[in-house]
C-alpha cells in the first residue's frame, strides 16, 4: 500500500473504531467463519487487519493462541477493551502493516481476514503474504464484500463516497480466480448478507462534507432497480439494504 492510501485507512478507523466495534451486525455469521476455518486447540492464529476484535475474539475461546494485527491504534485499542471485557487470555495484539507481514514464513496454522480485502490496492499480494505466513497444511480464509460482477462498479463508486479507504470490492468470480491460481488446495467459499440500516450506517461513517445525502440518495433511489446490488429496501418504516459477503478458505499444502 502507497503511504497515501494507508492514510486514507487510519484515518477513516480511527473516526470508526467505537461505532464499528459497536455495530452489533459486524457480529453476524461469526458461526459460519468458525465451521468453515474449523480451529481447534492446537491452533495458532492470526487475525490480519483485525479492525476491534470482534472475529479474534470470537476464535480464541476454541484456538490455543490468537493474534491480531491492525493498522490502527484506534481499532486495536477497541480490541485489547473487548478482550478484557471477554476474560479471553490467549489474544496478542500488534499495530503495524499487513503487507508485509511482520513475521517468517510457516509462523501460524490458521490465518484469516474479515472485511479487508475491499481496502487492499493489490489483492492477491494480500493473500499470497498471508499464505507465507501460515504452516503447510494449515488454512487460510478471507471474508469480504463479493459483489456481482455487472454492479460493483456502481457499489464500488458509492462505496468510495462512503469511505474514502476503499478501493475495490471483488467479484465472487474475481475471488474465486484469486484463490484458483494461489495455490491452495481443498478450496471452498460460502456467502451470507449483511443487513443494514442506512441511517445506523452513514451515523457510522465519516464521508466528505456534502456527500452524506447523496449518498442517502443514491441508496433510495435504487429501491425497485438494485443497480448497487444491495437490495435497498423499505422495511418497517426505515431504509434498509444488505451487502453480500464471499468466505473463501483452502489448505496451504507446502
Amino acid at each position: 500500500m502507497n503511504r497515501s492510501h494507508q492514510k486514507h485507512i487510519v484515518e477513516q478507523f480511527t473516526r470508526q473504531a467505537i461505532p464499528f466495534a459497536n455495530l452489533l451486525r459486524h457480529l453476524d455469521a461469526l458461526e459460519l467463519l468458525l465451521k468453515m476455518a474449523q480451529p481447534g486447540e492446537s491452533d495458532t492464529v492470526l487475525d490480519v487487519a483485525c479492525g476491534p476484535g470482534l472475529v479474534a475474539c470470537a476464535f480464541a475461546p476454541y484456538a490455543g493462541q490468537v493474534t491480531g494485527i491492525d493498522i490502527t491504534p484506534a481499532m486495536i485499542e477497541q480490541a485489547r477493551k473487548r478482550q478484557q471485557e471477554q476474560g479471553l487470555a490467549n489474544l496478542d495484539w500488534l499495530v503495524g502493516d499487513a503487507l508485509p507481514l511482520p513475521w517468517p514464513d510457516n509462523s501460524f496454522s490458521l490465518v484469516i481476514t474479515r472485511y479487508s480485502f475491499h481496502h487492499f490496492q493489490v489483492p492477491q499480494a494480500m493473500l499470497a503474504e498471508m499464505i507465507r505466513v501460515c504452516y503447510p497444511g494449515g488454512r487460510v480464509l478471507v471474508a469480504d464484500v463479493a459483489m456481482d460482477s455487472t454492479k460493483v462498479a456502481a457499489y464500488d463508486q458509492m462505496e468510495l463516497m462512503r469511505d474514502p479507504s476503499h478501493t475495490h470490492a471483488l467479484t465472487t468470480e474475481e475471488f474465486a480466480a484469486l484463490f484458483r491460481s494461489s495455490g491452495l488446495a481443498d478450496c471452498k467459499q460460502a456467502e451470507y448478507g449483511v443487513e443494514l440500516e442506512l441511517e445506523a450506517q452513514l451515523a457510522a461513517s465519516f464521508p466528505a462534507p456534502g456527500d452524506r445525502e447523496r449518498l442517502r440518495e443514491r441508496v433510495i433511489a435504487d429501491i425497485g432497480r438494485d443497480s448497487l446490488g444491495i437490495n435497498a429496501r423499505h422495511q418497517n418504516g426505515l431504509v434498509r439494504y444488505t451487502v453480500p459477503i464471499g468466505v473463501f478458505a483452502g489448505r496451504k499444502e507446502r
